[in-house]
């Protein structure tokens, strides 16, 4: 656990840096966390600000994980674009402190959203020196959206701090990089795992923590029945892609996944990620690191794999991550993938 924020896991250098930040105020007006799915990122940006607003109860109230939220994001991917453009989504359970997470169907931030957000930005704070903004995922804004942030990145108003998240850096404009102080955010070590696993309660911390990859916010949110299932299915996806099954065994799990509307493509790349991690290791005589309990089936993959079958797998799936941002019917991705490896 941080010393400098209270109830935070990982990442000391970075709590400790902006823990200085707050004790100097000395604070840069855009800072950028760069980081894995759910090691904490948006997590450290609500703490960092309740040490400058107070407040931290309402903050918390953003945290996009808790269930009334989850619930709000959930029946907006059901409302059509124009009732969600007239009704741009905010979080901002604090008058100082706004989140502005992806919204809808393919959970991108969009320009409605950052129109607003610059119209809010020329508010000055309640009481304080400061208003913070924080905008989750800036790296899931499409284009137009990007654009419009630029100005406001520019010439801030000098009582307002942005502070931004995204999973790679480089998927943003270079003028974006450019006007940020970053912090790169890793993956938790094993023993920060277990006490954050312990912390909270967690069941199955022995298969919670491998899977999450050292990432708590995974870790804690993980149903690992569907996990299980998704698990299955991709594994059974490589098998076929390494001709140690047939297409035609692909084709029941490939139409399961299309009939299921809830189930988004994305759900399924870090379980992939996952599996093609630990044929790799066991391919170099290693043990398999997220998957123990799938290596005989992992190693008679891995065996039968060349390096550049391992490496076009792994492109196959970065493309799957670019599908998942354009709504690209998750199945037939899903075949193609399969087929094109087969090859």
């Amino acid at each position: 656990m941080s010393g400098a924020f209270p109830d935070f896991f990982g990442n000391s250098a970075t709590a400790a840096a902006l823990d200085n930040m707050v004790r100097q105020n000395r604070i840069p007006q855009t800072l950028l966390f760069v980081g894995a799915e759910g090691i904490g990122k948006a997590t450290l940006a609500r703490r960092f600000a309740a040490a400058l607003l107070g407040g931290a109860d309402k903050i918390e109230l953003d945290d996009l994980s808790l269930p009334a939220n989850l619930e709000l994001l959930a029946e907006r991917e059901k409302l059509p674009s124009d009732k969600r453009a007239d009704d741009p989504l905010l979080l901002a359970s604090h008058p100082d402190f706004i989140t502005l997470p992806p919204d809808g169907p393919l959970r991108q931030i969009s320009i409605q959203q950052t129109r607003l957000l610059k119209e809010r930005s020329a508010f000055s704070p309640s009481k304080g020196q400061h208003r913070i903004f924080l905008i989750d995922r800036i790296d899931r804004a499409n284009e137009q959206a990007a654009n419009s942030l630029l100005k406001l990145l520019e010439e801030p108003p000098a009582h307002l701090i942005l502070i931004l998240t995204a999973e790679n850096d480089y998927d943003l404009l270079p003028t974006i990089r450019s006007r940020s102080v970053s912090f790169s955010m890793h993956t938790l070590s094993a023993a920060d795992m277990q006490a954050f696993a312990k912390t909270r309660g967690m069941n199955a911390q022995d298969r919670r923590i491998p899977l999450a990859g050292g990432s708590p916010g995974v870790a804690a949110s993980m149903d690992l029945e569907i996990w299980d299932k998704r698990r299955e299915r991709m594994l059974a996806l490589l098998e076929t892609a390494a001709h140690q099954s047939k297409f035609s065994d692909w084709i029941g799990h490939s139409e399961k996944i299309s009939a299921s509307r809830g189930e988004k493509l994305e759900f399924y790349l870090k379980p992939l990620y996952g599996l093609l991690e630990d044929i790799l290791l066991l391919r170099e005589g290693l043990d398999a690191r997220n998957n123990p309990d799938l290596s005989p089936r992992l190693r008679r993959i891995a065996a039968n794999s060349t390096f550049e079958w391992l490496r076009a797998a792994a492109a196959r799936t970065d493309e799957l991550v670019e599908f998942s941002r354009r709504n690209v019917q998750k199945g037939i991705a899903l075949d193609a993938f399969a087929a094109g490896l087969v090859e």
